[in-house]
């Protein structure tokens, strides 16, 4: 058996022709294309297309009208369940019997309505009354329609932010949500077990949800006497500044490096602020551990990006998990391709062989002392 790695970090698991993080570089690209080139050349929509079909054409199209019932208020949760639903609902082929094109069919509508889905959740949960579904389809874009179903109004500087984060976290490598995807496609389920199981791994802070902490991180050393002093008494604290290093990248996260242009362009309001406590959290973190790279990543400039369009940190997660259609859907194909189920070792480290008797005498043991 070969060696175990925690976390399997290290391990590969498979092979991917979809995207390509660029490690020492600081770039990604999607298909060999680098996002410097795909953001605010093509909307989303198209993006998708490129991932998931190799082409920006047709890309993402609307999908039939879906209407989320009894929504709870937390948003990626009501996301999640109501995306499981559609395999029901839609009467969903299993990935084993169904073709490819059939599955990206599939992939298209489920990716489509998760969007829908999300702007209902996200009106639900600020108790604002359901709008007509329909009247969503008066947006060019899919981000544009996403504010429409969910606002009734679209702002186009929260249009732009929102097409921007989109195509910077659309796709990149095998992270956890888009491992459990690939893990379900391997079992040959549905096209929407395959994208709410995706959706399920956000809701874990480690993944998708840094973007809310990073805002009062930013907003802790805006008050703070000199910013200098608040990150210097919080690393002697030991604590973690949000938004800084990453496990794939050892330069700076080209993810950042874009949203923090769009940040500038579109007059995000605590632009400023980002950028006085990013480059003085930059100087402290060389300084002290000048061993290792810790330089800005997507989740700093996300939280900046998507404050300046106005979406709350309960919401942040559910539009991730809306960017991370296309990978998911990408990779869900490339699953269902190989044909195999995905199933690794384990390694026991448990005890040896034992008679019940033991057990039953350690239980009496522990409950006399």
């Amino acid at each position: 058996m070969s060696e175990f790695h925690p976390g399997l970090e290290g391990v590969v698991a498979v092979e991917t022709e979809i995207a390509e993080p660029d490690r020492e570089g600081g770039a990604l690209r999607y298909r060999g294309i680098d996002i410097e080139e795909l953001a605010g050349a093509l909307p989303f929509e198209r993006v998708w297309g490129i991932l998931v079909d190799g082409s920006p054409q047709p890309g993402l199209t609307q999908a039939p009208a879906v209407t989320l019932a009894a929504p709870t208020g937390d948003v990626l949760a009501d996301l999640q369940g109501a995306t499981a639903a559609l395999g029901g609902r839609w009467g969903l082929g299993k990935l084993i019997d169904i073709s490819d094109v059939e599955a990206r069919d599939d992939l298209a509508r489920v990716s489509a309505a998760m969007v829908s889905l999300t702007a209902q959740a996200a009106r639900a949960a600020e108790g604002l009354p359901a709008l007509e579904v329909a009247g969503a389809a008066r947006g060019t874009t899919l981000a544009e329609r996403l504010l429409l179903e969910w606002r009734g109004a679209a702002d186009p500087r929260a249009v732009r932010a929102i097409d921007a984060y989109w195509t910077c976290t659309a796709e990149h490598g095998l992270n956890a949500s888009t491992f459990t995807a690939r893990i379900v496609a391997s079992t040959g389920a549905d096209c929407a077990a395959c994208l709410s199981a995706a959706a399920g791994a956000l809701s874990g802070p480690l993944h998708g949800g840094a973007p809310a902490r990073v805002l009062p991180m930013l907003d802790a050393a805006t008050a703070a006497p000199s910013v200098a002093g608040y990150v210097e008494d919080a690393l002697d604290r030991g604590e973690r500044l949000m938004g800084f290093g990453h496990r794939v990248y050892r330069a700076e996260d080209p993810r950042a490096r874009l949203l923090r242009r769009t940040a500038r362009e579109i007059g995000a309001p605590r632009y400023e602020a980002a950028v006085a406590l990013e480059d003085v959290a930059l100087a402290a973190l060389r300084r002290r551990k000048p061993d290792r790279v810790l330089a800005t990543n997507v989740e700093f400039w996300s939280a900046i990006v998507l404050d300046a369009a106005g979406v709350p940190p309960g919401v942040a997660p559910a539009l991730f998990a809306c960017s991370r259609t296309a990978g998911w859907s990408a990779h869900v194909l490339e699953q269902k391709r190989t044909g195999r189920l995905i199933r690794p070792s384990a390694r026991y480290i448990g005890p040896g062989p034992r008679p019940l008797s033991a057990v039953e005498e350690g239980a009496l043991a522990a409950s006399a002392g």
